[in-house]
C-alpha cells in the first residue's frame, strides 16, 4: 500500500509490514535498501522449496521478503534453538506477519496479530510535508510480564549509500563494537568500548563512523547509547551525490540504543552472494542483535537496560518521525548541526 503528498511517497508491504520506500520526489531518490534478490511473500514461503534461494536458517523466511525498514518484535536478533523448533524467525513475528490495512483520517493504519509473541501490533503512518509520522502500539495478550526486544531496523542502500561518500550524524555517546566475530570481513576490534564516532580498528588506529566505509569488502556492527541529556534522539544520513538528507527522530527514553550494521559485499551465503552493500541504523530497546536469553542475561550496558518489560495484558506506545530534505551539506541537513547539538 502507498500514501503520498507533493513531497513524498511512502510504500509499505502488507506482508511483513516493511516500510519499503520513502521516495523523495524532488530528488527522485528512495534511500532505503531494496535487496538484489527477488522477493516472495512470507505467506508463500516454503522452507523446502525456497531453501536453494534463501537458505535454511531461521532468517530465511525474513530474508525472502525483507525490504527497507523492518520491525524487530518481540526479539532483536536470532531465536534460540528451542524457539527455532517452535517456528520463531529471526527478529520475531512482526517482520513476517500479514497485516490488515485501514484508513484513519489521512493516515494509513496497519494491524497484525503476532501469534507466537502473543502481541497485537498496530502502526499508523501519516505524511506532513517532507516528514512521515509513525505511531506504534504494542499490546500484550499474555497474562504475565515479560522482557521484549523492540527495534526499528532501518537499512539504507545504493544509490543513496556510496562508499567513502555517504555521511552520518547521530546523537550517540558511549559505544561498543560487537563482542565476537560478526562477519567474515570484520575490521573493528571486537568488544572494544569507545566514544562516538571513532571506532578502534583491528589493525590499529580508528575508523570515523560518520563516513561510510571505503573498504573493498567489510562487515561490522557497533552499538551506541544515545545521549541521555536530550529528550529526543536522532540520526541523519546525507548523500552528497543526491543532495539529500534523511533523518529519524525518536524519544530517547523509548529507544535508548542505536546499532550500526555494515554489509559491504562480504557475506558469501545465499541470498547475499557477496553482492550487497548496506548500512543498517537500528534504533530500539536493545544494543545488540542476540537471543532473548542473552539479552536478559546481559541486563545492562553502560548502566542502561538492554531490553524493555512488556507488562501483562498492557500496552506500550511510541511515536517517531522520518524527515527528508534537499541539502548541499550535512550541517544544514534538517536543521541539525554536527553530532547532536540540536538548535
Amino acid at each position: 500500500m502507498s500514501l503520498e503528498n507533493r513531497d513524498l511517497r511512502v510504500t509499505v508491504l502488507v506482508e511483513g509490514g516493511h516500510i519499503a520506500e520513502v521516495y523523495h520526489k524532488q530528488t527522485g531518490m528512495n534511500p532505503l535498501w531494496t535487496p538484489s534478490w527477488d522477493s516472495v511473500e512470507p505467506s508463500t514461503f516454503s522452507a523446502v522449496e525456497h531453501a536453494p534461494t534463501f537458505g535454511t536458517g531461521p532468517d530465511a523466511k525474513l530474508l525472502a521478503g525483507i525490504m527497507g525498514h523492518n520491525l524487530c518484535l518481540d526479539i532483536f536478533g536470532g531465536p534460540s534453538d528451542d524457539e527455532v523448533k517452535s517456528g520463531v524467525t529471526t527478529h520475531g513475528d512482526a517482520s513476517v506477519a500479514e497485516y490488515e490495512t485501514a484508513e484513519r483520517g489521512e493516515a494509513a493504519v496497519l494491524r497484525a496479530w503476532l501469534p507466537r509473541a502473543q502481541i497485537q501490533f498496530e502502526r499508523q503512518i501519516g505524511l506532513h510535508g517532507g516528514a512521515v509520522q509513525v505511531h506504534e502500539r504494542v499490546e500484550s495478550a499474555a497474562a504475565f510480564d515479560r522482557p521484549i526486544g523492540w527495534t526499528q531496523h532501518v537499512t539504507l542502500g545504493a544509490p543513496f549509500l556510496e562508499k567513502g561518500r555517504t555521511e552520518f550524524r547521530a546523537s550517540a555517546t558511549q559505544s561498543r563494537v560487537f563482542e565476537s566475530a560478526f562477519g567474515v570481513a570484520d575490521y573493528l576490534e571486537a568488544g572494544a568500548s569507545f566514544d562516538w564516532p571513532k571506532a578502534p580498528r583491528i589493525d590499529g588506529g580508528t575508523t570515523d563512523l560518520r563516513l561510510f566505509t571505503n573498504e573493498s569488502r567489510s562487515s561490522a556492527y557497533t552499538a551506541h547509547l544515545m545521549d541521555g541529556r536530550r529528550r529526543d534522539a536522532f540520526f541523519v544520513a546525507f548523500s552528497p551525490s543526491a543532495h539529500l538528507a534523511v533523518g529519524y527522530v525518536w524519544h530517547r527514553d523509548d529507544f535508548p540504543w542505536m546499532g550500526l550494521w555494515e554489509e559491504n559485499y562480504s557475506r558469501p551465503a545465499i541470498p547475499w552472494n557477496g553482492r550487497t552493500l548496506t548500512r543498517g541504523i537500528e534504533f530500539g530497546v536493545s544494543p545488540y542483535p542476540e537471543t532473548r536469553r542473552a539479552m536478559v542475561n546481559r541486563g545492562r550496558l553502560f548502566d542502561t537496560p538492554t531490553f524493555r518489560w512488556l507488562p501483562a495484558e498492557s500496552t506500550l506506545e511510541t511515536t517517531y518521525w522520518i524527515v527528508m530534505q534537499s541539502a548541499d551539506t550535512i550541517p544544514e541537513a534538517l536543521g541539525w548541526p554536527h553530532d547532536g547539538e540540536r538548535a
